[in-house]
């Protein structure tokens, strides 16, 4: 097993954004969370990578709200849970947010050479290589200013610049967001393609769940920050809940 997340709780103030919430992620597989918005995804997210305790941090630094984490995250056998963000990079966890930030002023290939900035020049230049043959809407605009890139671009991007750090497990909250169905097809497809090069780990949150059911190896269902089902892509397709809340039927 890669990732175990264990009776995970996550509070902001008195509202309860995770309630008990553990799953399970083996080597090699693609794991979707699937729930509406502000169903705990993103707090999911944040939690995993360790981003949560940064937020928890600067919330107690300017006197904000109060952040609450309990429960635990543990990678390759090893407890992470009060790991920071970075040494969790270092440990192989990639998060490729929502609205993720690029360098606007930073033309494609140099966003992604920022990104290496863990790995040596060999492993860069071989993986913006898979970069741009994943994603050939990039390979054209290589010296164009990331700014300037369509949304659906820049979210190319994002996964790109994920990529070059070479993670073990590629956390990726809601990559369809905001895009047109053609660029979620190609999105998705692209996804597929790098399971099978470079046999990364995949954890998806998402909220469209047609388009990404059939290519999953299992699910989560989250409501309200709980876990309310799980399964194989199979068994959750053909749940009559599923289809109802997701596929309109």
């Amino acid at each position: 097993m890669l990732l175990e997340v264990k009776q995970l709780m996550v509070f902001y103030e008195n509202a309860l954004a995770l309630n008990d919430f553990s799953l399970q992620v083996d080597n090699g597989e693609i794991v979707a969370v699937i729930g509406s918005n502000s169903a705990g995804k993103t707090t999911l997210m944040n939690a995993i990578s360790g981003l949560i305790l940064d937020i928890q941090v600067k919330e107690k630094r300017k006197g904000g709200e109060r952040v609450t984490v309990l429960g635990e995250v543990w990678f390759n056998g090893e407890d992470l849970s009060r790991m920071s963000p970075d040494q969790r990079v270092k440990k192989g966890i990639v998060l490729c947010r929502e609205r993720h930030p690029i360098f606007p002023e930073s033309d494609v290939l140099e966003n992604l050479h920022i990104a290496g900035y863990l790995r040596s020049r060999r492993e860069i230049k071989e993986t913006v290589d898979l970069v741009f043959t994943l994603f050939s809407n990039l390979a054209g605009y290589k010296n164009r200013k990331a700014g300037f890139l369509s949304g659906g671009e820049q979210q190319m991007l994002t996964i790109g610049m994920a990529l070059v750090v070479r993670p073990s497990l590629l956390l990726l909250d809601e990559p369809l967001l905001g895009l047109s169905p053609a660029m979620q097809t190609k999105l998705l497809s692209a996804i597929k393609t790098i399971r099978q090069e470079t046999r990364v780990t995949i954890l998806i949150s998402e909220q469209f769940a047609r388009p990404l059911l059939p290519m999953i190896d299992r699910g989560y269902v989250i409501e309200n920050g709980m876990l309310t089902l799980s399964g194989t892509s199979r068994e959750l397709m053909k749940n009559p809940e599923v289809v109802s809340a997701y596929f309109g039927v």
